[in-house]
């Protein structure tokens, strides 16, 4: 541009005749929304070095750098192959007929604080961990009140069904305490967990790898459908684009930086969940896995997490909210062993009562030779060990009661 000269039209910027019923503050976002909606198509998410770019200049200079070929080498490849396309208009037109919205970081819906923990990767150079640019939003409800108290449930896509009623059940739980379930949509453990929350009335968020217009898989429709009403939709990726392969990866790290942790169902020796798991643990957030069977291939990704030192073992939803919920407001209860009589009686009294045999009434004599202790001990504890029901008499022999029988057999197991 040569000076003196009018200011160089931003493609896809123009601004069109405000809406009715927009308010001010909206129309003076429309440059900004416009440019984040072009970069949301041109550019992969998650590059730290094209978020501190748009963070330096504003989006709507960086685009237009971008498209005009000033921006640093390395920024402009970002943009390869799309950076002459437009498809703004096209984008929101789309998003508008599905109920779709554009959030974007100058909202006051945008998750600020829980994206923190994604900006501070920038500041430390991680080059694939970076926050958002914008997110498409299918749902009513705000970002920011939905990912306050969020935790991520996710699994393999060919989840057991051991696998599937543990992350029903949690997500239910989770879910019945407040906190917004969030996960990828898929198949298995993911649309698990979204149903468990949505059977207890709860919040839940699917986050998708690709256009929410028509979000994957198309099993899962319905399901989608019924987040949407509830909860909220969540994408990376304008409408009309296909979930790549790479983009689950892409996806993944966003799963991570919505939640206050996750937790890891069940998950193959190559499954994306333990990626999540990788990805929750860049951000310093807690990591927790369930443990499966030994035999099972959909929990070896678990164990490993486990054995790894990568992940804390978690059996319910009590001890996840231990590891993600406030300071002194969500923890578990200690596990606890039901009270026996036997932990009233002293330990000669222990030792007789495991000297009584279970069948044939016996002397006290031979109780005392069973048990290694003196026969005036044996006949001092007996009638006290008949007062609690564990002993019964037999003509001056002993032998245990049915109850006492009972309580030997759950020793011995």
């Amino acid at each position: 541009m040569t000076a003196g000269s009018a200011p160089e039209a931003t493609p896809g910027l123009a601004r069109d005749p405000a809406p009715a019923g927009r308010t001010a503050g909206q129309e003076a976002l429309d440059p900004v929304r416009r440019a984040r909606a072009w970069l949301s198509r041109a550019v992969e998410p998650g590059s730290a070095e094209l978020y501190r770019y748009v963070a330096r200049l504003g989006p709507v200079e960086a685009v237009r750098r971008i498209r005009a070929g000033q921006a640093p080498a390395s920024v402009t490849a970002l943009a390869a192959g799309r950076r002459d396309e437009d498809q703004v208009e096209r984008d929101l037109a789309l998003a508008r007929q599905a109920g779709i919205r554009l959030v974007v970081p100058e909202d006051p819906e945008w998750p600020s604080w829980v994206l923190l923990a994604m900006e501070g990767t920038v500041t430390r150079g991680v080059p694939d961990l970076a926050p958002p640019l914008a997110l498409w939003v299918r749902g009513a409800r705000k970002l920011d009140e939905l990912t306050d108290r969020a935790v991520a449930i996710v699994g393999a896509r060919g989840a057991t069904h051991y696998g599937e009623h543990v992350a029903t059940d949690l997500a239910y739980r989770l879910a019945s305490r407040g906190w917004t379930v969030v996960s990828g949509g898929a198949f298995g453990i993911d649309a698990a967990a979204h149903t468990g929350a949505l059977s207890a009335d709860g919040v839940t968020a699917a986050v998708i790898a690709g256009g929410l217009d028509r979000p994957y898989p198309a099993g899962n429709v319905r399901l989608f459908d019924r987040i949407a009403e509830s909860g909220l939709l969540l994408s990376e990726w304008p409408p009309g684009c296909a979930p790549q392969r790479h983009r689950f990866l892409i996806r993944n790290r966003l799963i991570a930086g919505l939640v206050g942790g996750t937790v890891v169902v069940e998950a193959g020796a190559r499954s994306g969940a333990r990626q999540t798991a990788r990805r929750t643990r860049e951000l310093g957030r807690p990591v927790m896995a369930v443990p499966g069977p030994v035999t099972s291939a959909m929990s070896v990704g678990s164990h490993q997490l486990i054995r790894a030192g990568e992940a804390r073992i978690v059996a319910n939803a009590a001890e996840v909210l231990e590891e993600v919920g406030r300071i002194g407001e969500d923890l578990a209860p200690s596990a606890e062993s039901q009270p026996s009589i036997d932990d009233e009686l002293d330990p000669v009294s222990r030792r007789v009562l495991d000297g009584v045999p279970a069948r044939a009434a016996v002397s006290p004599e031979r109780i005392a030779r069973a048990a290694g202790v003196e026969v005036a001990a044996v006949i001092r504890c007996l009638p006290a060990l008949e007062l609690v029901g564990l002993v019964e008499s037999m003509h001056g022999a002993w032998r245990l009661t049915p109850a006492a029988r009972g309580r030997s057999a759950a020793g011995e197991s």
